[in-house]
């Protein structure tokens, strides 16, 4: 499957195979929540981002090599429903920033700004990105046969930013990061994960960067 086919929730599971990494992009819960399971092509070991819903479901698709992470992007509860059943059955270590750290079930170990999270021989850097919660991050992962990969939580979707509620700081906050951070950092071929719905990649967006600051949401 290609990488912006969506995985449909209840359905097939969608896998993007790189040279070091695997990504399988699974979609949960009523609210259409991607989790995406990275796994180490040399070690096996597995991290996955989001336990968004539907425990029994992740856990299976785990399977039996062991999840050694979990990630939670952002304290929204639609984006860990079944972050303590899958570690409570696996083990991982639950990861998450600490500005969001006190909105989860489980306690976590605290993200910050420029923090690496290792997947086997692969890693991933931490981006904080402020705005759709205070500790929201992204997961950049720069493979070193392909292009870059974001997994951008609900801080950057096709077509605009993460939903700020109309509050102007808040707002400015989230594109300031997401430009500074993502957008004037990587190049347009970055590929980008996000939270629901379609991948797409930051040159396909970049042109609309104007029309979201004015439009404001």
């Amino acid at each position: 499957m290609t990488d912006n086919e969506d995985a449909p929730t209840g359905g097939e599971p969608t896998v993007i195979d790189l040279d070091h990494l695997t990504v399988t992009k699974v979609s949960v819960g009523p609210m259409d929540n991607n989790a995406y399971l990275l796994r180490c092509r040399a070690t096996g070991e597995q991290l996955l981002i989001d336990a968004a819903n539907e425990a029994s479901r992740l856990v299976a698709l785990v399977g039996d090599t062991g999840l050694a992470t979990v990630v939670t992007t952002h304290r929204h509860m639609d984006h860990w429903v079944a972050l303590e059943e899958v570690v409570a059955k696996t083990g991982a270590r639950p990861l998450a920033h600490a500005a969001d750290a006190d909105g989860l079930p489980i306690p976590v170990e605290p993200l910050a700004e420029g923090d690496t999270v290792r997947v086997g021989e692969c890693e991933l850097e931490v981006i904080h990105l402020v705005g759709h919660t205070p500790g929201s991050v992204a997961l950049l992962y720069r493979d070193p046969g392909g292009v870059p990969r974001l997994f951008t939580g609900d801080s950057l979707f096709p077509g605009g930013i993460g939903n700020t509620d109309r509050d102007p700081e808040r707002f400015g906050s989230l594109i300031d990061d997401v430009q500074r951070k993502l957008f004037d950092r990587l190049p347009d071929e970055t590929c980008f994960h996000p939270g629901h719905g379609h991948d797409s990649t930051l040159g396909h967006e970049r042109p609309a960067l104007p029309q979201w600051r004015a439009r404001g949401w």
